[in-house]
């Protein structure tokens, strides 16, 4: 779903409109209609925030809702997003795994920060390592490469992750979790912080 998002909203489109979008995506019906709580999207703090609707309304990819009602009914016009794999209960599955997307869970923070920790959950593996192209990252956090360089630099600042280095010949980003011992990615990871190129 991230990456049907990466490919359906305008390239710059703000972390926290993506993360509005993509509970919209994982919620919606058969029809495109969804229905969001008041305390999901408070949870969220996006719930007073009627600029990311407004966003998302002028990418054409939603019509603006009644801000008044509760919960907040939406419909989405984009038709390929009910094309998407996997079926409903599974996205409802992962809809909630995206607001808390083990093992990469952050306290509050910005919006920004949370897209990018959950992208990279959905990129993790269970192996020691786990790598993905900058520019994937990039685009799938709605960045340029230099700011999702230092949005990870943030990452390893909280301690989410132990360590990430940007192989620039080859443009994969490996990283390190905190919990994992000594396995270093193919570009080999100095371990304990980040390592912003190579």
């Amino acid at each position: 779903m991230l990456t049907y998002l990466g490919a359906a909203l305008p390239r710059f489109t703000s972390p926290a409109a993506r993360l509005l979008a993509l509970q919209c995506a994982l919620r919606t019906d058969i029809r495109g209609h969804v229905r969001l709580p008041g305390g999901l999207l408070q949870g969220m703090r996006l719930r007073r925030n009627r600029e990311l609707w407004l966003e998302l309304a002028h990418a054409g990819w939603l019509a603006l809702p009644d801000f008044r009602a509760l919960p907040v009914q939406v419909r989405l016009l984009d038709a390929a997003v009910l094309d998407q794999a996997p079926g409903r209960r599974a996205r409802c599955r992962a809809a909630d795994w995206a607001l808390r997307p083990l093992p990469l869970v952050l306290p509050a923070a910005a919006p920004a920060l949370r897209l990018t920790a959950l992208v990279l959950a959905a990129h993790t593996c269970a192996r020691g390592e786990h790598s993905a192209d900058m520019d994937i990252l990039s685009r799938l956090c709605g960045h340029s490469p230099q700011q999702t360089g230092e949005l990870l630099d943030r990452l390893v600042a909280t301690r989410t992750l132990r360590a990430w280095q940007h192989n620039r010949d080859t443009d994969e980003v490996c990283w390190r979790l905190p919990e994992q011992q000594a396995q270093p990615c193919s570009a080999g990871l100095p371990g304990g912080h980040g390592v912003r190129e190579l």
